[in-house]
């Protein structure tokens, strides 16, 4: 019997089945040592699909992860690494995806390695068409791709420093400092775009909100991204964010979401600790609210610190006017039916009262 004839076989009985006889399919894997390497093409393949339909490899890693074990989720980062391996160039954002895989899956028996490999497929195949943020490998990509700015570079760089140090002074003057670099690179990002009259237009990029209390981070990225002059679109279901921005605004709304969520999930741990030696117990509505209230008052903050940022500069608005439509319509093109998410179960009053304590030491501006 052929390779080919072996897979096609297992995939008929485990992928193409209503049955889905995935121990039927397994074993003529395992016994036949010879249908490895189509096996893993068709793997492959499975991956390019799903670029195809929208995914990148961090969605796709993400998924795998919800859906199934992390011997799947190693499996699926070796098929990607394969697959990316082809092309000369990659996509913006990719390698920074591509470095983020996980290792290689666990090795197993050739029956469990078989299993695995049909378990994961079966996803893929499964994966539905979603809304693309960028081109695929091999893909002409429109814009030139340049490496990271200074100004971003310094940034992270603030940040890192914010989240490590144990002296909240301290980390409150790095936080200022970060956030006023961003404000003012935006502002001198469209201030050239304009000047030049350069063909700038928004794109997408898509940030995992994962569980749990993923709906108190997902109104957290919605306020970062909105003080950057981005609009978030929250998919629940497939635990990401869809950001919509200007390609430097993107940059600085992730960057900053990820630091306030590593600042607030600590200052959550410190609060939550000091709760229970008071003898409290109940630490799920606790963080909850924590998380519900950080979110709520960090996005009135950044959203005071972005209009001080701008406040008396008349010949900003007309500029900054025309990237929020430009922002705003490439949303509503890519996601023309939304819902407002409410944030429930929000009913522990020292939770909520530490998580606002914790956003008003997040300092995120200049005097604020």
């Amino acid at each position: 019997m052929s390779a080919g004839s072996t897979v096609e076989r297992a995939f008929a009985a485990a992928l193409f089945s209503a049955d889905g006889d995935l121990d039927t399919a397994a074993s003529l894997l395992a016994a036949d040592p010879s249908a490895d390497a189509e096996l893993a093409l068709r793997g492959r393949e499975f991956v390019r699909r799903a670029w195809e339909r929208g995914w990148q490899p961090a969605d796709v890693i993400r998924m795998v992860g919800r859906e199934l074990e992390p011997a799947h989720a190693g499996r699926a980062a070796r098929l990607i690494r394969a697959e990316t391996g082809r092309y000369a160039t990659l996509p913006p954002r990719w390698p920074d995806q591509l470095a983020a895989l996980p290792a290689d899956e666990p090795r197993q028996d050739r029956f469990s390695a078989a299993t695995t490999a049909l378990e994961l497929y079966r996803l893929l195949l499964r994966l539905p068409a979603i809304e693309p943020v960028g081109p695929v490998p091999g893909e002409a990509v429109s814009t030139p791709v340049a490496g990271e700015p200074r100004t971003l570079a310094r940034i992270r760089a603030l940040l890192a420093k914010a989240e490590a140090t144990g002296y909240p002074p301290e980390a409150e003057a790095l936080s200022a400092k970060a956030q006023e670099l961003m404000a003012r690179h935006s502002v001198d990002e469209a201030l050239l775009a304009a000047r030049t009259h350069a063909a700038d237009a928004p794109v997408a990029c898509r940030i995992g909100v994962d569980a749990p209390y993923e709906t108190a981070k997902a109104v957290l990225l919605d306020a970062v991204a909105g003080a950057n002059r981005c609009r978030a679109v929250w998919n629940s279901a497939f635990g990401f964010s869809t950001v919509v921005g200007f390609a430097p605004d993107l940059e600085s709304a992730e960057v900053l979401y990820t630091s306030l969520l590593v600042q607030g999930v600590a200052a959550m741990t410190r609060a939550e600790a000091e709760q229970r030696a008071g003898g409290r117990k109940r630490t799920k509505t606790f963080r909850q609210a924590f998380l519900a209230a950080y979110a709520h008052r960090i996005g009135d903050r950044l959203t005071a610190v972005a209009e001080q940022v701008v406040d008396g500069q008349d010949a900003l608005l007309p500029v900054l006017a025309a990237r929020d439509v430009a922002v705003t319509g490439r949303a509503q093109e890519m996601f023309p039916e939304t819902v407002t998410t409410r944030m429930r179960g929000v009913a522990d009053e020292a939770g909520w009262v530490e998580g606002a304590a914790a956003a008003e030491r997040a300092r995120v501006g200049r005097g604020s």
